[in-house]
């Protein structure tokens, strides 16, 4: 039993302890079709800053990490309209996380992510 709850714990450490800053590759995926932005985010704690660059244009990105939980949003154009995108998600590995994603009103959808 012992050696168990120690082998899981070992499995967790490198989540628990992920620093997610550096770039990132995205796939997002919604009824309308699928995107590829990129993201660079700088953590500092749990506070994240950061930019993204895709389909939206380019903008500033904030958010958080509790855990292996990350929560971070933007304000992008989309039609010439200034649109709010939060994503919500999970942190698998020091490399790779998966949530999603909410377009304001226009929608919702799934995203996974890559470290480069």
């Amino acid at each position: 039993m012992r050696k168990g709850i120690c082998l899981l714990l070992l499995a967790l450490l490198p989540v628990l302890g992920a620093d997610i800053s550096g770039a990132w590759d995205f796939t997002v995926n919604t009824e309308a079709g699928t995107g590829n932005p990129s993201f660079v985010f700088q953590q500092q704690g749990d506070k994240l800053t950061g930019t993204y660059k895709g389909l939206l244009g380019e903008a500033k990105v904030t958010g958080s990490l509790t855990g292996d939980k990350v929560a971070f949003s933007l304000e992008g154009q989309y039609g010439g309209e200034k649109i709010k995108v939060e994503y919500t998600g999970t942190i698998e590995s020091p490399a790779s996380m998966k949530g999603t994603v909410r377009f304001a009103a226009l929608g919702e959808g799934t995203w996974t992510a890559k470290k480069k």
